[in-house]
């Protein structure tokens, strides 16, 4: 199970870095074609998609890797069962909200796909394209933060208390 996690968070990881990567490849088309007096329709509304995919699909890997911002004043100055106690709160409201976000972003997708939602912009892309993506990462994010729950409730440590002293979580 370990392996399958560590396949899926690092498969979250490399198409986020893929999207980060497109984001670049459309200024860096965007800036020579304006050069040459050249349009590019829909790259900044692409780049845009790219971008917002991108940084949700890195949320869960994040997680996991201790880069999140935390506001650990009270966490870290507890010890023992009632530091666990803080995790367990803040582990279990962190799934339970990022859980409905989820739940509603996917259904909403859905819901784009079955309408077939376009966008505003030049370029009419399927509305269910970029938000798949996005919802992909809430769903990754919502596993990660389970993984950690689960194994606060088991007794060892989130992956995200020794990120920096391990490979991967």
């Amino acid at each position: 199970m370990r392996t399958a996690l560590s396949i899926l968070y690092r498969a979250a990881e490399i198409l986020g870095a893929v999207l980060l990567a497109a984001i670049a490849v459309l200024i860096v088309t965007q800036v020579a074609s304006r050069l040459l007096n050249v349009m590019v329709p829909g790259a900044d509304e692409l780049a845009g998609y790219c971008m917002a995919a991108s940084f949700f699909l890195m949320l869960g890997p994040a997680l996991r890797r201790g880069a999140h911002i935390r506001v650990g004043v009270l966490v870290e100055r507890l010890n023992g069962a009632a530091r666990r106690v803080m995790e367990l709160l803040c582990l279990g409201f962190a799934t339970a909200l990022s859980g409905y976000f989820a739940w509603y972003w996917v259904r909403m997708t859905y819901e784009s796909y079955d309408f077939g939602d376009l966008s505003q912009g030049v370029l009419p892309v399927p509305l269910w394209m970029p938000q798949a993506l996005m919802g992909l990462g809430l769903v990754v994010l919502v596993i990660a933060l389970i993984d950690d729950l689960l194994a606060v409730l088991q007794g060892r440590d989130a992956s995200y208390q020794h990120a920096g002293m391990q490979s991967e979580g």
